[in-house]
This record gives structure tokens, sequence and C-alpha cells, in this order.
């Protein structure tokens, strides 16, 4: 593969050598690396690569929301259980790193967050994978949320 540089920035990663002129390249280097296009420029596909997308990956389900209403439904749809139940249960038992009433405080918002710490506790309280919850917060489908 070639590389195909102008103003010091790779424009062009290629199977064959362009030519410099019409291209208006400053140098045509070749390569065994492998490149990918990401952006509007081209970047070693390395381990930095994957580590930066697979942290863009985080931030997008972070910031993943559903709506009270999405959220209840889907809890009772897939558990029988509605926000007063999951109170219940959790205080029933609760676990000592839970702040109860700040779960209280979270449950009264409009709007539920993947990546609120919360959504991922009760997630597992209830015995939701956090996949199973990336997908339920993707598409609003309770059937995610199923065993």
């Amino acid at each position: 593969m070639f590389l195909g540089y102008q103003e010091g920035k790779i424009k062009f990663y290629t199977p064959l050598p362009l030519d410099k002129n019409i291209y208006k390249l400053d140098e045509i280097v070749e390569t065994d690396d492998e490149y990918v296009l990401d952006g509007e420029e081209y970047v070693l596909k390395d381990s930095a690569y994957f580590e930066k997308q697979a942290q863009k990956e985080r931030e997008i389900i972070a910031n993943l929301f559903l709506t009270r209403a999405d959220v209840e439904r889907g809890i009772y749809k897939a558990k029988g259980m509605d926000f007063d139940d999951v109170l219940e249960f959790i205080c029933a038992n609760p676990p000592a790193e839970l702040d109860i009433k700040a779960l209280k405080i979270e449950l009264k918002a409009n709007h539920f967050y993947r990546g609120n710490p919360y959504v991922s506790a009760i997630g597992a309280l209830l015995g939701f994978s956090e996949e199973q919850l990336n997908l339920f917060f993707e598409d609003a489908n309770y059937e995610h949320l199923l065993v």
C-alpha cells in the first residue's frame, strides 16, 4: 500500500502509487502498515486507534437516554415491577454501597442516562447485564431485558 502526503498529512492510502504531480502530493511512501480513514484523516490502525474507537463507543452509550416512562414500562414488562416495587425490593435488602435517598431522587428523574451509575446499579440488582441495559437504552425495547 502507498501513502500520499500533502502538507504533512496523509491524503491518500492506495494499493498503487499515485502520480505526485496530478494529485499535488509532496511525498509518496510505501507501507506495510494498515491505515483507516478516521473522520477526515488517515490514521494508523493500531491499538491506539482501537482504544479511541472503544472510547467513542463508551461515550455514545453513556449519553443514550430514555424517558422515565420508557424505563419504568421496560422494567414492568420485563420484571412485573414499577418504580414503587423496585424501591420496595431494594429497600428490603439494601446493598451497603447504595444510597437509598439518592436512589429515590434518581427515580424521580424525567430522563435516565445510560451513563448514570444508578442505572447500572439498579439494573444489576434486578438481574440485568450491562449488555442488556446497553441494548435497551439503544431502542427502548424491553425484550432486551428478558432473561
